[in-house]
């Protein structure tokens, strides 16, 4: 028609890589991991169907927080955390000027370097991210619409051949792949040492402190946890972080106190209870009694994956050290065998309390759990009772293993029983008298069943209020969150405690992304029942209880039991006649 415009609107498609699809060959390598109970149920959706306006980077710079996802790969978030100190190596790992999404000659593919055997090695990959209820499951930005780190985490899976094959590693080779440089390696304090060690170990401590300050501003720093100290809560066992900062107290002190600060790739405080997150404990346990001053070799010797039915165990000690000879067949590292770690610690006596115990170092332990079908700590021991404690680095990671002990003196050697599985179940409240109060709910796909705070809808879960009367102390309150299912379907939950900021806060806003929990109870476990005893002082709280993934429907009830502590009535008289009393209710 004459006059009349006509508009052709043309639907671009945008490039799917055909070499790492958007499917679980590109999640899952030998399901050996805990991603495994995931198959099936992850979605890919590029970023513009995730947020209404996606960014690459953001101009703040003080939006470099990131967040760790369901992937174990926080070595990993480590390199890249550090990545943005320079400007330079972030320039060579994702080269600028690449069309975004705003752009029109935007195509869906994204390029990235990686540095390979001496040559920087690009990646091109499309932008379809895996997710979970349409929100990114692994690795992401604090800030959500910013996405060079997912994109970045896919373009190294994809180096690797999945991203299943992301899950534990060594923040050195992530350096070393991100940089092109050398990473080097420094042990604070050896953890096989003893106490007539102790003040060498304060030694090389404070050199290597020293060096740091030196390149705080030359290189990239990050740290690993061995183990963690009583109240260092932040801190979990073989976990990765990155150095931020280091400083010297001796102007302000008058003494040499060297501090660093780190940052959690969790991108927040998850870790709370002695040791780590509560997977330790639960390993098997071995004595070992040595009767005099002895050099001793303590072996884990693990069974191939092929043979294997259980993470069981078996115990031999000779009694003279010996001489072994090598393994003349390995398998292939990572695949036949798991990785294993060995840790021993004192005890004065047969009867000790477990979690006081696993929050102390270790007289001697592994560096790290490896994939070695053997590993081994030598030491000298003085007479006494160790806990012997045979792990592997995954939670449910199942094998067999032998364990031997070699020694100079006289020693024995064996297994600490198990309690009963449902001595947790089973536990009464502490003597005295309590008040209980039950609460019922749900959570409902769409409404109410926001998953775990690693997830941005977190706050559309139940919220129960919880009132502490004022007192004269704190108060002991126990809440218990069960889930209404059947053994063989339970869903994993926990719950948090938040205390209630003023009297105009609401419970149902984002507000809750920004407050730390008073009190947790994760890791999310696999139970009909799960409980935290704690004492908190007077004011108003909320629970939060809540599944590990969004949208995941179910009934629970809550159990509040609060201590009622009540003063004694104390009188004093005599033959009849009262000359003081005192009543206090």
């Amino acid at each position: 028609m004459l006059g009349e415009k006509k508009q052709l609107m043309v639907k671009r498609d945008l490039y799917t890589d055909p070499t790492f699809p958007a499917s679980d060959t590109s999640i899952f390598f030998d399901y050996c991991t805990p991603l495994a109970q995931f198959r099936g149920e992850i979605s890919w959706l590029r970023p513009k169907d995730i947020c209404s306006s996606p960014r690459l980077f953001s101009n703040n710079v003080q939006d470099v927080q990131v967040k760790q996802g369901i992937l174990g790969d926080c070595w990993f978030l480590c390199a890249c955390v550090a990545l943005q100190k320079s400007k330079y190596l972030l320039n060579k790992v994702i080269p600028p000027g690449q069309p975004s999404w705003t752009d029109e000659s935007y195509q869906g593919c994204f390029t990235c370097r990686v540095w390979q055997f001496g040559h920087w090695v690009e990646v091109t990959i499309d932008d379809r991210l895996p997710c979970l209820g349409g929100k990114l499951c692994f690795s992401q930005c604090q800030t959500e619409d910013l996405f060079w780190l997912p994109l970045l985490e896919k373009a190294y899976a994809k180096v690797h051949g999945s991203y299943e094959q992301l899950w534990a590693g060594q923040v050195a080779d992530a350096l070393v792949d991100l940089t092109g440089g050398i990473a080097e390696r420094w042990t604070l304090k050896d953890p096989g040492k003893n106490m007539e060690k102790e003040k060498t170990g304060m030694v090389l401590e404070k050199a290597v402190f020293r060096r740091l300050m030196n390149l705080k501003e030359q290189c990239v720093i990050s740290c690993s946890v061995l183990n963690s100290r009583q109240g260092a809560s932040e801190l979990g066992e073989f976990h990765a972080f990155i150095v931020i900062d280091t400083l010297n107290l001796f102007e302000v002190s008058g003494k040499e106190i060297f501090l660093l600060r780190i940052r959690n790739p969790w991108g927040r405080r998850c870790w709370k209870g002695p040791w780590c997150e509560g997977s330790f404990p639960t390993n098997p346990k071995f004595w070992l009694r040595v009767c005099e001053t002895s050099e001793v070799c303590i072996a884990l010797l693990q069974k191939h994956r092929k043979y294997s039915t259980d993470w069981a165990g078996r115990i031999q000690n000779p009694t003279h050290l010996a001489e072994e000879n090598p393994s003349l067949t390995e398998g292939i590292q990572g695949k036949n065998y798991q990785a294993v770690g060995l840790h021993v610690w004192k005890v004065e006596k047969k009867r000790f309390n477990l979690p006081k115990t696993l929050s102390a170092p270790p007289v001697v332990g592994t560096i790290c759990h490896s994939y070695d079908r053997e590993v081994h700590v030598c030491c000298d021991l003085s007479p006494g009772f160790y806990l012997v404690v045979p792990s592997t680095f995954l939670k449910d990671a199942v094998g067999n293993f032998l364990l031997r002990v070699f020694s100079t003196g006289r020693i024995s050697l064996s297994e600490l029983k198990p309690p009963p599985t449902d001595a947790a179940l089973c536990e009464e409240l502490p003597a005295g008298e309590w008040e209980t109060v039950q609460l019922h709910g749900c959570w409902k796909n769409g409404q109410s069943a926001g998953g775990s705070r690693n997830f941005p809808s977190f706050h559309i879960n139940p919220c129960f209020p919880l009132s502490v009367p004022a007192g004269p102390g704190k108060s002991s309150v126990k809440v218990t969150l069960r889930q209404h299912c059947q053994d063989s379907k339970c869903r994993p939950i926990g719950f948090h405690i938040f205390q209630v900021p003023n009297s105009s806060w609401k419970p149902q806003t984002t507000s809750f992304l920004h407050l730390e929990p008073l009190v947790s109870c994760v890791p999310h476990c696999y139970a009909q029942e799960v409980s935290r005893l704690c004492r908190l002082p007077a004011g108003r709280y909320v629970i939060i209880p809540s599944t590990y993934l969004p949208n995941t429907e179910g009934n629970f009830t809550v159990v509040i039991a609060t201590k009622i502590d009540r003063k004694r009535i104390q009188s004093q008289e005599t033959l009849g006649q009262v000359l003081q009393e005192v009543s206090d209710t």
